[in-house]
Formats: C-alpha cells, sequence, structure tokens
C-alpha cells in the first residue's frame, strides 16, 4: 500500500510540473540618456503592473535600470525634454510627455519567452531612439530604431515646440529612419525573434548603430546589434 502511495505522489508531481508555467530569464530594462541635456523617461505599461514611478531625471552619460516582471509585460518608453527641475514628479515638459514623441514599444516574456520590441514615430519624433536586446538566448535580435535628429529638416508646417519636436509626415521620416514603424501598419525591414534577452536598452540620442562585429571593439556607450546562434 504505501509504495502505491508513493507511486500515486511521483505521477501527482508530475502532473503539476508538466502543468505549471515555464520559467523564464529574469530581463531589465536599461534606459541611457547620451542626449547633451537632461530626460525624464516616462515608462507606461499597457498590460501588466507599473515597473517606474517615473520621476526619474537622467543627466547626459547616466542610466537607470529596471525590473521587469516574471509575468507577461508590454509597454512604452519615451523621452520627456524640457521638464521643469524643480518639481517632482516632473511637470511643465516641453516635449515626450504627450505626442509628438519618439515610443519605445517594448513586450517581454511572451510565449516561448520571446521579447518584441520597435521603435514608433507613429505619434511623431522628439529625440532619436534606439532600441538594443543584450544577453539573449537565442533568435535574431537586431537593435533597432532611429539616430538622426529629425527636427533639424523637420517641414515647416510639422514643426512642434519651436523646433523641438517633428510631426511628420511618415514618408519624411521613414526615408531617414527606415528601422522605425512610422504608420500603424508599418514594420521593420528585417527580422525578429528575440527569445530571453537579459537586458533590453532603450538609448535616447545614440550615436550610431554598430554591427555585433565593430561592437566588440567599441565604448560601451555604443549600442550593438546582436544575432545569437539558434
Amino acid at each position: 500500500m504505501a509504495s502505491a502511495l508513493a507511486f500515486v505522489a511521483v505521477l501527482l508531481a508530475a502532473a503539476a510540473a508538466a502543468t505549471s508555467p515555464a520559467a523564464v530569464a529574469a530581463t531589465t530594462l536599461t534606459i541611457q540618456n547620451l542626449c547633451p541635456h537632461p530626460v525624464w523617461p516616462l515608462v507606461t505599461p499597457t498590460s501588466g503592473q507599473p515597473i517606474s514611478d517615473n520621476t526619474a531625471r537622467l543627466d547626459p552619460n547616466s542610466l537607470i535600470s529596471l525590473a521587469f516582471p516574471p509575468t507577461p509585460w508590454s509597454g512604452r518608453v519615451a523621452a520627456r525634454t524640457g521638464c521643469d527641475a524643480a518639481a517632482s514628479p516632473p511637470a511643465g515638459c516641453e516635449t515626450g510627455a504627450s505626442p509628438p514623441s519618439t515610443v519605445a514599444q517594448l513586450s517581454v516574456h511572451g510565449g516561448g519567452d520571446v521579447a518584441t520590441y520597435s521603435v514608433s514615430l507613429v505619434d511623431g519624433f522628439n529625440v532619436p531612439v534606439v532600441v538594443s536586446p543584450q544577453a539573449v538566448g537565442g533568435g535574431q535580435c537586431p537593435a533597432l530604431g532611429c539616430v538622426v535628429d529629425l527636427n533639424c529638416d523637420c517641414p515647416l508646417g510639422q514643426r512642434f515646440s519651436d523646433g523641438a519636436a517633428c510631426r511628420g509626415p511618415p514618408e519624411y521620416f521613414k526615408g531617414r529612419c527606415p528601422q522605425t514603424r512610422t504608420t500603424p501598419g508599418d514594420v521593420e525591414p528585417v527580422p525578429q525573434s528575440c527569445r530571453s534577452p537579459g537586458e533590453l536598452k532603450v538609448i535616447f540620442c545614440p550615436p550610431t548603430m554598430l554591427t555585433a562585429a565593430a561592437a566588440a571593439a567599441a565604448s560601451d556607450m555604443l549600442i550593438r546589434t546582436v544575432v545569437a546562434s539558434s
């Protein structure tokens, strides 16, 4: 009888293990400011719990790291600029608190622990942004985004806040930053299937987009394109 009960217990434990959620890799959101001015990151969840109180100020060449929950999470990251430095939470921001603004769209811990990400200019542009996955578990994980200051040549009728942001049009954005999404149905012309990244790095005002080979010899201040073995 004892051996039969032990056998049943083993079967129940195996069944519980089979039906329990698969473990996911811990993933960190790192936000780095390489702009020559302060920014106030705005992290807004669209699915899942808030991961930031959105009060942090990032001075030039500084960064902040936030932990994603171990459950599915998606949201948006934008850079607020020209905020009242004495206010907490940030107030009176010149750009980024509302459109037009550049938006990094992130989603982690999807099926198969896949992360998806993009840089959207659908709502306009305020600062260059790139998303770069790090410490990936497999798949194709290209750096995506825009390193061009689109405010410089923004069409006159599309300029916002004395030239601190640009409303478009989409063809102006896409022609200069093809690795972004400029309309609701737009996608980047590169494959993406990124599994279990240890970090998603959102970089404001990145200096360049590098290949993996070039990045290996470059400063840590530069972003990388990572293609992991399957």
